[in-house]
């Protein structure tokens, strides 16, 4: 039985970072991952805020550089999906439907996904006018109209953040209250750049190679309302915030977890010693690229150092 020194589960840019400190650092180690390498970030046309992309970046440009760095320090990959995990005692065990695979620590990076606000062309304009992150693409929507669809917290949060960019805000939410804590609902009602459509759901985008125009519906009287960008815009922009799901169902009741993220210390320790977690899958403030190659390096060397003391 081959017991690697490092699993990483998922090759997102948490993984992906993981892999190529555990690799530079002579670890054994191997990536398991069911989809494409990248994750979310796949679906990014360009990145503006990465540390050092002074020129046009894309989420699959900074990943393929990601890609073979792991490959130059020697890292195994293997495409798999799996299915359940044995993170307790000395040597961890990862099932998977084509393998199991044993090793001496585990770093989880399995990410965490938008929920689809559920519309007809979601995945047509998915990146092409269509967002779930305000942070990573407000700046691309300067001096056009943004709808923002939801009315939690992270919503109006997101809604009043895009206003330092956006020409026009307006919120869209299917009930005829938001959902958000009352004080950040005051702040968005004083603010003269953000408008409300309560009661409303978005029933189809359309448009050719960006976003031209959606249909609104609500939900009480069944009025149909069009949407249509401005001729000077040419497009704008649509922000779903319905919230984000935590690829997390496999460690349900194996490590500590809220509202299905993982929790970890700032060292990315989980509450099973010799497994970490990393990237968007972990309980934290800021779901960036920046934080999750952060939080990959830190679990890496965490890693090592854990292998290191079994030694001893």
């Amino acid at each position: 039985m081959k017991i690697y020194d490092l699993i990483i589960i998922g090759a997102g840019p948490a993984g992906l970072s993981a892999g190529i400190y555990a690799g530079r650092a002579m670890l054994d180690t191997l990536i398991i991952e069911k989809d494409l390498e990248g994750g979310q970030i796949l679906q990014t046309s360009e990145i503006e805020n990465y540390p050092g992309s002074l020129d046009i970046e894309s989420g699959p440009t900074l990943i393929d550089r990601m890609i073979e760095q792991v490959k130059k320090f020697g890292v195994d990959k293997v495409r798999d999906t799996v299915v359940d995990v044995a993170l307790d005692g000395e040597i961890k065990a990862v099932k998977c439907d084509k393998e199991t695979y044993h090793a001496k620590t585990i770093v989880i990076a399995g990410g965490a996904s938008a929920v689809p606000i559920g519309v007809e062309g979601e995945e047509k304009f998915r990146g092409r006018g269509l967002s779930y992150c305000a942070t990573c693409d407000g700046p691309f929507f300067r001096g056009l109209n943004v709808y923002v669809v939801g009315g939690g917290d992270s919503a109006i949060q997101e809604a009043l953040y895009l206003t330092k960019f956006a020409k026009k805000v307006t919120v869209i939410h299917r009930r005829q209250e938001l959902r958000a804590a009352k004080s950040i609902q005051e702040k968005a009602f004083r603010n003269e750049k953000i408008d409300f459509m309560l009661d409303t759901v978005i029933k189809e985008i359309h448009g050719s190679d960006v976003i031209e125009g959606m249909t609104l519906e609500n939900v009480k009287d069944g009025k149909i309302t069009e949407i249509k960008a401005d001729p000077n815009d040419g497009t704008f922009g649509v922000f779903g915030f319905v919230g984000y799901k935590p690829k997390s169902d496999l460690y349900s009741g194996k490590l500590h977890m809220e509202n299905g993220y993982i929790i970890t210390d700032e060292n990315m320790r989980t509450n099973i010693p010799g497994v970490f977690a990393a990237g968007d899958i972990r309980k934290k403030s800021l779901r960036q690229v920046v934080t999750a190659v952060a939080d990959g390096a830190i679990a890496a060397v965490q890693a090592e150092k854990y292998i290191e003391a079994l030694k001893s």
